[in-house]
């Protein structure tokens, strides 16, 4: 074994960068024994150097970050500040002074990522990033490698911990949104502004890395299609149970059926109770992968937390130091395909809509025209009538599969009848 150690700098030492020296630090001889040389924490970059950091030597600490990126001895910069602003600076920094980066940062590299790809190309160093999409389910490796000689075609699953924990409350308990967005906040699974989790930025995020790595093309923030949960109620929650499913936030990356195109979209989505993500409870992620040779791949665990997430920093910790030593670099950025990707209405899927209509005779009638007219096929439709006819009726249609183009005009459309009260929700039907 090598005796001069591996040097490390870690940018950021919150939740996640606390774990990652505490894990350096206990399981120092194994490490060692794993990648054929010892590990040292040489630098620790933090904002409020007054804090007491349990098992960190004072001396390492600084408020430089840019300084320590700038070091020359440092093999490999473990970048866990998150952000883009100064994550990107202190990234390339490390890179043009020779040191690897292994990053946790899902929004930085939805944003720039085949810049920062680039970067450590041209250098001849590495960039690692399994924390990035769902903590410590493995998921970037397996599909930058261990698919590598396979032709993944869909990747489908839960990657946001909070809003599965909401979901999965409104569910079980019969909350509403905002009593299930409160317990989260409790227990700490929301952080104090939600607004990235719950509004399907953080799963969007994720999405791109996912749909660039699966389909070898560049895929940013900007070409995903994003739908919050916020508008998710009750009411959604029962009329999908009465149909036999529950209600998840769903990533889905997918190849066109003539290999021609990606899409990328993040939305609520109605799935079947009998589908392996409908059990998926509490903060838990699942992601599905469906490759030609392989077939489906389930993926499942904690997506977030501090000690998952710095399991898979270590992970790829572990992977840079090797490739160090080895004076060699692990795989980069694959993007030869090329693919463009579609917008969301050339999306096909189908819809659960909601209606609030007339109680009286030719409603229904009237409605079927309308999907007719804009080429959707309606599979099953449930007409209930309320108290009294002036209250009006409720009427429910969940369609084929359509563009979803097709479907948005539709309901646009049943919006002007004079018969429709109000389209009470509409929500995509998945996994069937």
């Amino acid at each position: 074994m090598r005796t001069r150690p591996l040097k490390v700098a870690l940018l950021g030492c919150g939740v996640v960068g606390s774990e990652v020296a505490r894990i350096m630090t206990t399981h120092a001889e194994d490490l060692a024994a794993r990648i054929g040389a010892p590990v040292e924490l040489a630098g620790v970059a933090v904002r409020r150097p007054g804090r007491v950091r349990e098992g960190i030597a004072p001396e390492l600490v600084t408020t430089d970050a840019a300084a320590l990126a700038a070091r020359g001895d440092i093999d490999v910069a473990v970048e866990v500040i998150g952000g883009i602003e100064p994550a990107r600076v202190l990234i390339t920094t490390a890179f043009e002074h020779g040191a690897s980066v292994v990053t946790a940062n899902k929004a930085l590299l939805a944003e720039d990522g085949s810049a920062l790809h680039e970067a450590a190309e041209k250098h001849g160093v590495d960039l690692y990033y399994e924390a990035s999409v769902a903590a410590a389910i493995p998921l970037v490796r397996p599909l930058r490698e261990s698919l590598a000689g396979d032709k993944v075609n869909r990747v489908l699953g839960i990657v946001n911990g909070t809003t599965n924990f909401i979901l999965d409350r409104m569910e079980s308990t019969g909350a509403g949104y905002t009593e299930a967005l409160d317990e989260a906040t409790a227990l700490g699974y929301a952080e104090a502004d939600p607004t990235a989790d719950v509004e399907g930025f953080d799963a969007a995020a994720k999405a791109a890395i996912l749909a660039g790595i699966a389909f070898h093309t560049r895929v940013r923030l900007d070409d995903v299609h994003r739908e919050g949960l916020t508008e998710v109620s009750a009411a959604d929650i029962a009329s999908a149970r009465r149909m036999g499913c529950t209600v998840k936030l769903l990533a889905i990356c997918e190849r066109a059926a003539d290999g021609r195109s990606v899409t990328a979209r993040v939305h609520p989505a109605m799935i079947p109770l009998s589908h392996p993500l409908a059990s998926v409870r509490e903060a838990y992620n699942a992601v599905f992968v469906e490759a030609e040779a392989a077939g489906r791949l389930m993926f499942y665990g904690p997506g977030a937390g501090g000690a998952p997430t710095a399991s898979a920093v270590v992970g790829d910790l572990v992977a840079a130091c090797r490739n160090r030593l080895n004076g060699s670099t692990g795989p980069g950025e694959s993007a030869y395909a090329q693919l463009p990707v579609s917008p969301m209405g050339e999306v096909v899927t189908r819809y659960h809509i909601s209606l609030d209509v007339a109680d009286k005779p030719g409603v229904l009638a009237q409605c079927a025209t309308v999907f007719a007219e804009h080429g959707v096929s309606i599979d099953t439709v449930r007409q209930q009538g309320k108290d009294s006819p002036e209250d009006g009726a409720s009427l429910v249609v969940v369609t084929h599969r359509a563009p979803d183009a097709a479907l948005s005009a539709t309901v646009e459309a049943l919006r002007g009848l004079d018969t429709v009260r109000g389209v009470a929700s509409i929500m995509r039907v998945e996994g069937e």
